[in-house]
C-alpha cells in the first residue's frame, strides 16, 4: 500500500516570495498524473485561500480555493465551533479578518466585549492593536493564535512572524496562548485528511520546517518529507529533536521519492 495524498507548504516548498522553486511545477504535475491527491498547507494569514490558488495558478502550479487550507480559516472553524457568532479581536490584516466574519464570527475592538484575542502574522501590528489585545486578555477574554511561525521566509532571508505578536502579549499580560491552530497543531491536520478524504497513514506532509511541518506530521502518523529549499539547513539535522522520515533538496526530486517509496496503488 502506498501513498495517496500529500499536503504541501507553499512558502519555502512550492515557492519563494514571488519565485517558483525550480521544478515545483512539473513536480505536482507529475504527482497529480499518478493520481495523488494534493491540498497545498501555509500559516500564512496574509492573503485568501482564493488569493494563494491565483497565486499558484500564476506561477505554473493549477490550484483552485479549494486545494488550500491556511491558519485564517482553521482559526475561522475553530472559533465558530468554540463559540458560534462569538466577539473576536485579531491582531491581523484583513484577509483574516474577511475569513473570521465569513464564518460569522462579530469583529469589534471594544475590550470590554471581546471574547476571544486572535493573535496573527501582522505587518500593520501597532502599539493600539497591542493594547486593545492587552486590556481585552486582562478582562478575561481567550487568547488564541494563527500559527507559532517564528519567522517567514521570504526571498533574501526572514521576517518577524506571529511568534512576535504572541510573545509580546504573553509577556505583557502574564498570560499563555491557549490554542495554536496552525502547523503543527493538530486542528490543521484534520482539516487538511477532511480535504482529503484520507486517513493519515496514506499522506505525507513536506516542507522546510522542522519545528511545523515535520512535527505536524510525526505526531499525526504522517509521512514527512523535509525539503532544503527554505529555512532549514542541512546541518541542523545533526543536533535536532524532531527528525523527517526523508529528506530532499526541492520539490523537483518528490515524484522519484514517490516512485521509488510508494508505487502506484
Amino acid at each position: 500500500m502506498g501513498l495517496q495524498g500529500y499536503l504541501l507548504d507553499l512558502d519555502g516548498t512550492v515557492y519563494l516570495g514571488e519565485r517558483l522553486i525550480p521544478g515545483a511545477d512539473r513536480a505536482v504535475a507529475e504527482l497529480r498524473r499518478r493520481g495523488r491527491r494534493i491540498v497545498f498547507l501555509s500559516n500564512k494569514p496574509l492573503h485568501s485561500r482564493a488569493d494563494y490558488a491565483e497565486k499558484l495558478t500564476r506561477l505554473g502550479v493549477p490550484a483552485t480555493e479549494d486545494d488550500v487550507i491556511h491558519s485564517s480559516y482553521v482559526m475561522a472553524r475553530y472559533l465558530a465551533r468554540e463559540r458560534p457568532g462569538a466577539r473576536v479581536f485579531a491582531i491581523g490584516e484583513p484577509p483574516l479578518l474577511a475569513e473570521l466574519e465569513a464564518a460569522g464570527l462579530e469583529l469589534t475592538d471594544d475590550p470590554e466585549r471581546i471574547e476571544f484575542v486572535v493573535a496573527a502574522f501582522d505587518r500593520t501590528c501597532t502599539w493600539d492593536k497591542l493594547n486593545t489585545a492587552f486590556q481585552a486578555i486582562r478582562r478575561g477574554a481567550r487568547f488564541v493564535a494563527t500559527n507559532p511561525d517564528p519567522t517567514c521566509p521570504v526571498e533574501g532571508g526572514e521576517i518577524p512572524d506571529a511568534a512576535a505578536v504572541i510573545a509580546a502579549l504573553e509577556a505583557t499580560t502574564g498570560k499563555k496562548v491557549e490554542a495554536v491552530v496552525g502547523k503543527p497543531s493538530p486542528h490543521t491536520v484534520r482539516a487538511a485528511l477532511e480535504r482529503l478524504e484520507l486517513p493519515p497513514e496514506r499522506v505525507a506532509m513536506v516542507g522546510d520546517r522542522l519545528g511545523t511541518d515535520i512535527l505536524m506530521a510525526r505526531r499525526a502518523g504522517l509521512v514527512s518529507i523535509l525539503t532544503l529549499s527554505g529555512v532549514t539547513r542541512p546541518e541542523e539535522l545533526d543536533w535536532a529533536d524532531v527528525k523527517p522520515d526523508y529528506v530532499i533538496e526541492s520539490l523537483a526530486e518528490l515524484p522519484e521519492l514517490d516512485k521509488v517509496l510508494f508505487p502506484d496503488i
